[in-house]
């Protein structure tokens, strides 16, 4: 049987640039309690921007 999915949630990032937000991926709450924070590209500011995890 495979293992359940308790710990993933799936959290949305924005640029903190332009403040539009663009992604969304999952992480797991118990290893990552703080927020995620990446470098992605942002289509709105059209270069690579640092992206936080909002809620």
């Amino acid at each position: 049987m495979a293992k359940s999915k308790e710990n993933r949630i799936v959290v949305t990032l924005a640029c903190t640039v332009c403040k539009s937000r663009n992604y969304t991926t999952s992480k797991n709450k118990k290893n990552n309690p703080e927020r995620m924070e990446l470098r992605k590209y942002c289509n709105t500011c059209r270069e690579p921007a640092l992206h936080r995890e909002t809620k």
